[in-house]
């Protein structure tokens, strides 16, 4: 194995974790599970994509950001607006007032379609909105932020207070965004109708395949120089900036690939889910995306996933059986992995789970080795005479004899 192929595997152990990986995604979940789950199981990965780039940016880039959501949500409405826009041909609306335009400007009375919608008619650049936008805002906030050395709390402080502004924001903007509903009502993408059963289950094995790619990409950074340096200035930020490097330039790359993996999990939650609102841009959405990546374990981009869907899972089995406590639940559920289990899933894995790999296999235990026995030395006697300046006690009374 080269070294280009040890970046994007990470040795052969990683190499067997995205096996197993692409095994249970790629095809036992899709021979167990009727259409509805599967479904959902696409609308978890894409909330994967998140925490994927969580693992980078907090895990070992030490930036803890608490306004991911905001990138998702952008990328997710970029998708919603050539989407809508290919809903509202004139034939589709023409009972409404202005036919041609969204239902929701037809009903805020807005009589033309806005300029800043008239380039999402092309998927063309639809894709490049959904890549460029959140990664052009993740860099100004990079840039205004690292630059003048804000980091740590205040930093997760500040990307809150933003997640915050940008959901107010849109749910204000409602001729614009379509306001607290959102943009709904998606039908067809280029005319293929994703509500159908076919078009789920192939969006789905797209959706895979994209998260798949980020997290090789991710292991491909972590491989590199970059990301031994992204752990250095974790641990010893002014350590790396006094030996020659731009911390700051890293930092805001960094942050930006992060924000670019979340705009891709939100264009295909689009996709998949039909809608988008505000309700996954603000703080909440915010922080159980944090929760993801820490229930599978920050340090990991594949207990990321098995993070976010153990947390998902979880949701939609206790919301279903026990309705009434399901909120209680889960709050126990995360207080449980941070109490007993600090390095998620992950940390679990190499704890547990290896050693459980290896009595499977035959491995004998690892034999504890004795502790040396100590070094025994003479007793000194309880007064002794001291050595000073080189010469021994009672030299000098014999030299003078």
């Amino acid at each position: 194995m080269n070294a280009a192929y040890e970046k994007l595997l990470g040795g052969r152990s990683g190499a067997l974790g995205l096996l197993v990986m692409a095994v249970l995604l790629l095809v036992v979940f899709p021979l167990t599970m009727d259409m509805f789950r599967l479904n959902l199981v696409g609308k978890y990965l894409s909330y994967a994509f998140v925490a994927v780039g969580l693992v980078l940016c907090w895990g070992y880039g030490g930036i803890l950001s608490l306004g991911q959501g905001v990138f998702f949500g952008l990328g997710g409405y970029c998708m919603a607006m050539f989407l809508k826009l290919e809903a509202s041909d004139p034939i589709s609306t023409k009972i409404q007032s202005t036919p041609g335009i969204p239902d929701f400007m037809d009903w805020n009375q807005i009589t033309a379609l806005p300029a800043m919608w008239e380039p999402f008619h092309s998927f063309a650049f639809t894709i490049l909105a959904v890549l460029a936008v959140p990664t052009v805002l993740a860099m100004l906030i990079g840039m205004a932020m690292f630059k003048r050395r804000v980091g740590d709390v205040y930093f997760s402080i500040v990307t809150q207070a933003i997640a915050a502004i940008l959901s107010i924001l849109i749910i204000g903007q409602q001729g614009l965004t379509g306001g607290v509903n959102g943009i709904t009502d998606l039908r067809t993408l280029m005319g293929w109708d994703i509500r159908t059963d076919h078009a789920k289950l192939v969006l789905y094995f797209v959706n895979a395949g994209l998260l798949f790619g980020c997290i090789l990409f991710g292991r491909y950074i972590l491989g590199s120089k970059l990301g031994r340096l992204l752990v250095a200035m974790r641990d010893k930020e002014e350590r790396v900036r006094f030996s020659g490097y731009d911390v700051a330039s890293f930092k805001v790359f960094v942050f930006c690939v992060a924000a670019m993996f979340s705009a891709i999990g939100g264009a295909m939650f689009t996709l998949q889910v039909g809608f988008m609102s505000p309700s996954f841009v603000g703080i909440v959405p915010s922080i159980e995306m944090v929760i993801f990546a820490a229930v599978g374990g920050r340090m990991s981009l594949l207990g990321a996933v098995y993070g976010t869907l153990l947390v998902n899972f979880g949701k939609t089995y206790f919301s279903e059986t026990f309705p009434e406590l399901w909120l209680f639940l889960m709050g126990g559920l995360f207080i449980a992995v941070v109490m007993y289990f600090p390095n998620g899933l992950a940390g679990l894995w190499q704890t547990q789970g290896k050693r459980l790999m290896g009595r499977l296999r035959g491995e004998p235990k690892p034999v504890m080795s004795a502790a040396p026995e100590p070094v025994k030395t003479a007793a000194r006697p309880a007064n002794p005479e001291t050595k000073r300046d080189g010469i021994e006690p009672g030299a000098t009374l014999e030299a003078s004899k």
